[in-house]
């Protein structure tokens, strides 16, 4: 039997799938977003920022947190640090990494993640209220900053 050329090859059969649509994420009102960002700075500036935003250490070549803010983005509440390059000439003088997120689920009501080494987001609690959500990002067993 003589072998097969490239353009003899089997082909596969294509067949229809049906894939359901996602589910809505539900809209977060106006006013809680307000509540949620302005306790969140408060945790920032008065427990986060203190705790982890220290000055670089001279002769020491690692990067280091300048910054701690949070943003919205759709239905996620995202915690960040700045860091800044401890190298001389960097290309980019900063960058931003994403050490929480909270996502909206319903009535003040959040599912609260951290992100692994891997780069993805893992969850660690569904359903919690605002309060405890920001009591475990303070106490910070789960979210690596610096």
């Amino acid at each position: 039997m003589a072998p097969r050329k490239k353009s003899q090859k089997k082909s596969q059969k294509k067949v229809w799938v049906f894939t359901p649509p996602k589910p809505v994420k539900p809209q977060v009102p106006d006013s809680l977003k307000r509540l949620v960002q302005e306790q969140a700075d408060d945790l920032i500036e008065n427990i986060l920022k203190p705790k982890h935003v220290k000055p670089a250490e001279p002769g020491k070549l690692f990067n280091h947190p300048v910054d701690i803010y949070s943003k919205w983005y759709r239905s996620y509440f995202y915690f960040c640090a700045k860091h800044d390059y401890a190298y001389p000439d960097p290309i980019n003088p900063s960058f931003e990494t994403r050490f929480a997120r909270m996502e909206y689920v319903e009535a003040d009501l959040f599912t609260i993640s951290y992100m692994r080494h891997t780069g993805k987001w893992y969850e660690l609690y569904e359903k919690l209220p605002l309060s405890e959500c920001l009591r475990l990002i303070a106490e910070g067993h789960h979210f690596f900053i610096s």
